[in-house]
């Protein structure tokens, strides 16, 4: 027996060792989102391949009881047959994580959606993130510039905070997320389009993200056509590549609009699977995933960048007692809540600043700065309170010091929270005119 033929069976023989054998099931069962199948064993989280009149389509194993496991198409499935054949899949489900990602957009799952070919993979890139000891992170001391001036000078956020912007729909949460974009000072910017509307997508990147906002940032999009595996893998996928350039030493922009829509979809996976609703129609998995997704973000530990964060909490019917309003005001570091009212005027950005708080600019100002900024909500807060009787003239001139001076200044206050989406004030300048309003307070 010749010496090629030798290697030939040592060869055949390694493949046969090798090979993972095909694990075939058969569909049971349609219910609503989910498929049920029997016959075959996959792990929670797992890939599979479901057999249609159409073709394959992709699954993932979302439940399961005894010997039946629920899967949930990542696309739209037609042509379901009864018996249907499921097999397991062994495919790798990797991000293409790298400096190549920069100016791009992709889906959930990675792939290019902008058609400017393959993303180059960091044969480094560690795709398990574990979570970071809290012990272990570095203390929010410094503050980040976002280059808009009501959040810098009233408002301040750390580099490292996770803040949530609530509002309802229509008062312009995506563009003061494409005003920081394009103002912030941070190296990187993730920006992760959950359950919008596919025309916004586009929007957002051409015209509030632009050309040079595009060059340092990567855009997730899963638009609400998606299914709600693909919506739920979008916020932990941007996420994770934000969580890539902070272990790189980058200081990372993440904005998330919205995550709500990140509940919405998990609600959507847990309903249909058949776990029980525990507040206003969301399960108890819901409360769960939210804290997980949100801890990620933050600063790393010595030799890693930050993670500064901005969650999108739509507020339905301006509600802002919503259970997932409610939940992300509790485990985020302050929030910024939008008026309607405001945004109803012609005041833009709607920034409520009377009920929005950042918990750790005492940590991330000056005394003096922080001192500027409580004068400005105390003077704010007392044209607020008098404004109806201001409106209807009942107010007395003199009958209060402080909101004499509120009146005489609230055209100022006005200007300096106002701002045009294509303005960028940076850090400096923006306390430059907050000093400048309270030096006529005095």
């Amino acid at each position: 027996m010749t010496t090629e033929l030798l290697e030939r069976i040592a060869k055949y023989k390694n493949q046969v060792v090798d090979a993972k054998p095909e694990v075939s099931g058969r569909l049971t069962k349609v219910a609503g989102l989910t498929l049920e199948a029997v016959g075959c064993s996959a792990p929670l989280g797992g890939q599979c391949r479901v057999q249609t009149a159409n073709g394959d389509v992709d699954a993932e194993v979302v439940g399961f009881e005894n010997d039946k496991i629920y899967l949930m198409p990542l696309d739209k499935v037609q042509g379901v047959l009864p018996g249907g054949r499921v097999t397991v899949s062994h495919a790798s489900n990797k991000l293409p994580l790298s400096l190549s990602l920069l100016g791009r957009v992709i889906d959930p799952s990675g792939q290019p959606l902008d058609d400017l070919g393959a993303i180059d993979t960091d044969s480094d890139a560690n795709q398990s993130t574990k979570p970071i000891n809290p012990l272990s992170r570095r203390p929010v001391k410094t503050a980040i510039d976002v280059g808009v001036k009501a959040i810098n000078g009233v408002i301040t956020v750390g580099q490292g905070q996770r803040m949530g912007l609530f509002a309802g729909s229509g008062v312009g949460k995506s563009v003061l997320l494409g005003m920081m974009t394009k103002g912030t000072t941070a190296d990187v910017i993730v920006v992760g389009l959950i359950g919008e509307r596919g025309r916004e997508v586009k929007e957002f990147i051409d015209e509030i993200l632009g050309d040079e906002g595009r060059k340092r940032a990567v855009v997730v999009a899963a638009p609400a056509d998606m299914s709600p595996i693909r919506r739920l893998k979008g916020c932990e996928t941007a996420t994770q590549i934000a969580e890539y350039f902070r272990d790189k030493g980058l200081n990372v922009l993440l904005l998330i609009d919205s995550i709500t829509r990140y509940a919405q979809a998990q609600r959507e996976i847990a309903l249909a699977i058949g776990e029980p609703p525990a507040t206003k129609g969301y399960p108890a998995s819901v409360f769960a995933k939210l804290p997980a997704l949100v801890e990620r973000a933050g600063n790393g530990g010595e030799g890693q960048g930050s993670i500064t964060a901005f969650y999108t909490v739509l507020s339905e019917g301006d509600d802002l007692q919503d259970p997932i309003a409610d939940a992300s005001r509790a485990i985020l570091d302050g929030h910024i809540v939008l008026s309607r009212d405001l945004a109803d005027s012609g005041h833009y950005p709607a920034i409520d600043v009377g009920r929005s708080i950042s918990r750790v600019m005492p940590q991330v100002t000056s005394p003096e700065h922080l001192h500027m900024a409580l004068m400005f909500k105390k003077l704010l807060s007392a044209y607020e309170q008098n404004k109806d009787l201001i409106s209807i003239g009942a107010y007395a001139a003199g009958s209060n010091p402080i909101v004499d001076k509120a009146i005489l200044l609230k055209p100022v206050i006005d200007a300096y929270l106002q701002q045009r989406m294509d303005d960028v004030v940076p850090y400096d300048q923006a306390l430059m005119q907050l000093q400048a309003l309270v030096q006529q307070i005095k």
